[in-house]
């Protein structure tokens, strides 16, 4: 976005909300909002709905509100949700299992096309029509297919080499399930699900309510 002004990261990620929100309302045959009518469904102020689309354009009217199929299509081409996404899944555990099985993803443009492993007993297999193969092809499949993600769902052991040869062949994104922070190129983007951290800072949180509740009894 050059020459515009940059787009905080917490407007970015609150992005993701309001296209799910807007797609509950388009399921419910809802045709306009009003800012303040979504604000009391997401639980956002109606001025921080009004700031983070005037980031984009700002998409109402005064006295309408928002078109809420209109408003949805453009957030949708904002997130880039406009074409399809091809993913693979390096790991065939627990967890990249689960990824394949959620059907979700593809409604959404998200199509995981190759699962790679170094198990024996995975190698072979098939989720969901979506073949696991020995982790040696990986090269070869990521340099003669287009791949946009690569989820790593690998031991922290095994995921900086990965993601490292995944980088050096051209993947330009890649969702990070292993525990462990990637020392990347720059034009590699990272997202982190560290799921023990997540877990931890819920466990804080309920912590923090029952400390407050024994203050107040």
């Amino acid at each position: 976005m050059d020459g515009e002004k940059k787009i905080s990261s917490a407007v970015i990620n609150r992005l993701p909300r309001y296209y799910r929100y807007l797609g509950d309302l388009l399921e419910s045959d809802i045709t306009r909002i009003s800012s303040k009518e979504l604000s009391e469904k997401m639980n956002i102020t109606a001025s921080q709905i009004r700031q983070d689309l005037n980031n984009f354009g700002g998409f109402g009217q005064q006295g309408y509100g928002y078109n809420v199929e209109y408003l949805y299509n453009e957030i949708k081409k904002i997130l880039g949700l406009d074409r399809v996404y091809n993913l693979i899944v390096v790991g065939g555990g627990n967890i990249g299992q689960a990824l394949v099985n959620y059907t979700s993803f593809e409604k959404r443009g998200f199509v995981i096309t190759a699962v790679f492993d170094v198990n024996p007993r995975l190698i072979g297999m098939s989720i969901r029509g979506v073949e696991i193969y020995d982790v040696d092809m990986m090269e070869d499949y990521v340099k003669s297919n287009k791949v946009d993600v690569a989820i790593l769902t690998l031991p922290r052991s095994q995921a900086a080499k990965a993601a490292s040869d995944l980088a050096s062949w051209g993947v330009k994104g890649i969702w990070n399930f292993s525990h462990v922070d990637l020392d990347l190129p720059k034009e590699v983007v990272v997202e982190n699900v560290h799921l023990t951290d997540s877990l931890m800072t819920l466990l804080y949180k309920i912590n923090e309510v029952n400390n407050e509740s024994e203050m107040n009894s």
